[in-house]
């Protein structure tokens, strides 16, 4: 075997051995901040303001689980794209319904296409976004009676709640930190020895 080849092939082997390797810590706090963030929506959803009829609840906060707790390191995990990624395709998939709430068979592709368009010119794209504006045209009755009162709550708060929990929960560890890059500054103390 040349030696070019050979260093492809340790380079591959490397990469896939590192890539089988599972990590319990990683899986673990990935675990408690997906299940404390999310389970605080929930919480508040189903307990405490079901009495309300307020809805906080929706399906994109699992991908945004997926990506805040599980992919720390992620430019799309970043709280910028957490942020505007959401609020920018809200306010997107709700204009879109108003303007062409009959036509769901268009508003549904123009709301996402739209605010991934949105979400590129801004620098922050957030995949669980295109399903935020998507829930804002399809969502029912429940979501689309909010109005421009669905860029608030649900996604504001509880894009709120889940930052929380994401800069609590992956900053713990010390081989975490979140945000990856960040006007905030995440010292950790040092153990003496």
């Amino acid at each position: 075997m040349s030696i070019k080849k050979n260093k492809v092939y340790r380079r591959t082997r490397y990469l896939l051995y590192k890539e089988t390797l599972v990590d319990f810590k990683e899986h673990f706090w990935a675990f408690i901040g997906s299940f404390v963030g999310l389970g605080m929506i929930c919480y508040l959803h189903f307990e405490a303001f079901s009495q309300y009829d307020l809805t906080l609840l929706i399906g994109s906060f699992g991908a945004s689980c997926v990506l805040i707790y599980g992919a720390i390191g992620s430019p799309l995990a970043q709280p910028k794209n957490l942020f505007f990624g959401h609020l920018i395709s809200a306010v997107i998939g709700v204009t879109i319904f108003k303007l062409l709430g009959s036509y769901i068979w268009i508003a549904a592709p123009l709301a996402v296409s739209l605010s991934i368009i949105g979400m590129q010119m801004a620098k922050s794209l957030h995949p669980p976004g295109g399903a935020t504006a998507l829930i804002a045209v399809t969502g029912g009755s429940s979501i689309t009676n909010l109005g421009y009162t669905y860029v608030f709550s649900p996604v504001l708060t509880g894009v709120i709640i889940l930052f929380i929990a994401a800069l609590i929960f992956n900053n713990i560890p010390h081989k975490r930190q979140y945000p990856v890059k960040s006007f905030i500054l995440f010292h950790r103390i040092k153990r003496r020895k």
